[in-house]
């Protein structure tokens, strides 16, 4: 089983064939380790309880049902039990080949993206052979997803390498994520309270939908139409110095910056988007590498992956709370070393570390310690730190503090903090691109000044801002009042709403989120699960962000956009709850016709600050850099098929009992 090449042979159906060609290049022949005959015994003992219990499933139709309904539920049935058995299967296949692999080069298993080259890439994605087929495409995401560096999915259905694309540009053509596929949903069937009713919610994009009407008024006053000549020409490539003047002045007031900011330091650019871009490419070679906590802003891989050719090291978090913990998902010092020093033993240059301050999804607020330790961590490696703070206007709750890199009054190491903020989130207006970069390194700022030939603001834009961050007056006594009021009505609506549900959350005062934990709606635990119910929500018209999406370890988790008016809340609410409720029952149904202990503990005090959650982690999402870690593995999937407890496994061991005793150890291991 070790070789990849037997695979046909072990499970001989035409989709798998696809691996043999994945590998079929490899020069030499592996010898044969013990380790084979027990994953070959192993996993064709599997095929065949799953064999054996389409049988019996076919049976029991045949005796309940009349002929024809009895044969269009079979045919139905036995495609959802293919479906689930190829999830698994493919599922074990793709985990065990990754550890083979691994302890075959001599090294140790590291929670990362592993090959960057757009040609390789390609090839693997060709080699897998998109040909439309829906499941054809749920086998490759798992693979996909691991050598390819990707956090949405690759989707290669019908791909063909186009002849007038480079092999990035075909790479890019076909990189689709769940957040894309959502998005483009939803722009085909809006929903509108009178044209169309019936219409899918967005609850998946992260835009502030609550100010509208003050931001609309205050960009067509008299003071923002100014038509100078200057304003149609081209600018300093950092932006006009009028607004990087008034920039300058506005983070030194809101960040509470120690001395006043420095105009020379700011550059702008057409949203955050492109200073990830731009500072990925001025500060790492291709392949080089960024750190970055997950769960995180999934867009981030668009703008370092596909624009800059740099990896994203994962710092993964989780909702234990262990070690020096105090919360759920909590980013600590430890965890930064754990993976710098293993993304080092894989010989990977890790350059930078990102901060998301208040941090998308979790919507966290870093206190000063925790940046000042995340700041030294950074200066003892010498590591560029990253800083994006574009939601810190948008701290809702005057319970809860924002502090800025900003205001620190001192930095670790100013030549290499950079800090990242917009007009975007906190004032409303995404449709407005507009970021700026604050940072003391002037070589930095002269790189990303000449990637702002490519990002520039135009003249007139860059003129509104101006007048906008000017009125002081303005922000502090209506805007900011009005929005904070209006964003802590909506996130309290909406948590309320999930306390009544049971449903636990992480219950946070900053951003246009709330994360939630939806694991006891998940019949599996795993991903392909996850993916089921993200699909399910837009079936029932309404967007939200699954946990994939931001790389979250652990299936299950879903981010949910509140900022939003309370009629559209109400409705989306509603939907939420109706599939949550049939999901309820479906299972609960499968728990009566097969009882089962549940480990899933995710009840909660609404009045905790922090809804605590499960502590259960599917072993799908761990890393698996051990044999053990296989077992376990294959222990769950051959638990989730209940063969051993609903069929005839006597006469199974009396048929193959070398087999059959190699299955019955790994269930039983502890």
């Amino acid at each position: 089983m070790a070789n990849p090449s037997r695979i046909q042979n072990v499970v001989p159906r035409p989709g798998f064939s696809t691996l043999h060609r994945l590998r079929k290049k490899r020069k030499g022949q592996r010898m044969r380790d013990p380790l084979d005959d027990l994953l070959l015994k192993t996993l064709t003992s599997q095929r065949a309880m799953e064999e054996r219990f389409l049988q019996m499933e076919e049976r029991r139709f045949q005796r309940d049902l009349d002929v024809e309904e009895r044969r269009m539920q079979l045919e139905q049935r036995r495609f959802e039990l293919e479906r689930e058995h190829e999830f698994r299967m493919f599922n074990v296949f793709a985990q065990m080949l990754s550890i083979l692999k691994q302890s075959h080069s001599g090294s140790s298993s590291v929670a990362m993206p592993q090959g960057l080259d757009f040609s390789q890439a390609l090839s693997e994605i060709e080699g897998m052979g998109g040909r439309g087929s829906n499941l054809q495409e749920m086998r490759v995401r798992p693979l996909a997803k691991r050598s390819l560096d990707m956090h949405g999915f690759c989707n290669p259905s019908g791909f063909q390498r186009s002849p007038y694309l480079s092999a990035r540009g075909n790479f890019a053509n076909i990189f689709q994520g769940s957040t894309e596929e959502g998005y483009k949903a939803y722009h085909a069937d809006k929903y509108d309270e009178d044209k169309n009713p019936n219409g899918i919610i967005n609850f998946g994009t992260s835009e502030n939908k609550l100010c509208f009407d003050l931001m609309s008024k205050r960009l067509t006053q008299a003071d923002m139409n100014l038509m100078d000549p200057s304003l149609l020409q081209y600018p300093d490539w950092k932006g006009h110095m009028f607004l990087r003047e008034e920039v300058a002045r506005f983070l030194t007031y809101y960040c509470k910056a120690p001395a006043p900011l420095k105009a020379e330091n700011v550059i702008v650019l057409n949203g955050c988007g492109s200073l990830f871009s731009a500072l990925a490419t001025v500060l790492c070679d291709p392949g080089e590498a960024v750190l970055i906590a997950t769960p995180f802003y999934g867009g981030i891989t668009q703008s370092v992956f596909l624009y800059g050719n740099v990896k994203l090291v994962y710092v993964y978090l989780d909702s234990k709370i262990t070690g020096t913990s105090t919360r759920p998902f909590q980013l600590t010092v430890e965890k930064l070393e754990k993976a710098l020093q293993d993304a080092r033993a894989e010989g990977v240059t890790v350059r930078a570390l990102i901060l998301l301050n208040p941090q998308n999804p979790l919507g966290d607020i870093y206190s000063l310690s925790e940046l000042l330790d995340y700041l030294e961590f950074a200066k003892r490696h010498e590591l560029h730190v990253i800083v994006d703070e574009i939601y810190m206007l948008s701290v809702f709750d005057e319970s809860a503090t924002f502090h800025s890199v900003l205001g620190m009054d001192r930095l670790p190491d100013p030549q290499r903090t950079h800090v990242m903020w917009g007009i975007t989130k906190d004032f409303a207006v995404s449709g407005i691109r507009f970021g700026t970069l604050y940072t003391e390194n002037q070589d930095v700022a002269n790189a990303v000044a000449s990637l702002c030939y490519f990002h520039g603001v135009c003249g007139p834009v860059q003129y509104k801002v101006a007048q906008l961050l000017r009125d002081r007056d303005w922000i502090n006594q209506v805007y900011l009042r009005a929005n904070h009021a209006r964003l802590k009505a909506a996130h309290t609506y909406v948590t309320d709403e999930l306390k009544t549900l049971g449903v636990p959350f992480l219950n946070r005062n900053a951003g246009f989120f709330v994360w939630i934990d939806f694991r006891k709606y998940l019949k599996t635990g795993t991903f392909e699960e996850e993916l089921l119910l993200w699909k399910r929500f837009l079936d029932n018209k309404v967007l939200l962000s699954c946990g994939k999406a931001f790389e979250c370890s652990e299936p299950g988790w879903f981010r949910i956009i509140f900022a939003d008016k309370t009629h559209r809340l109400q409705l989306g609410m509603q939907r939420i709850r109706k599939v949550l409720e049939e999901c309820e029952q479906e299972i609960l149904a499968e728990e009566k016709e097969q009882p089962c202990q549940s480990d899933q503990d995710g009840k909660a005090d609404s009045t905790d600050e922090v809804i605590f959650v499960s502590r259960h982690q599917d072993p799908t999402c761990a890393s698996s850099s051990s044999l053990g870690d296989l077992i376990g593995l294959l222990q769950q999937q051959m638990r989730s098929s209940d063969w051993l407890q609903k069929n005839t496994a006597e006469q199974f061991a009396q048929e193959k009992p070398e087999i059959y005793d190699v299955f019955s150890k790994l269930v039983g291991k502890q």
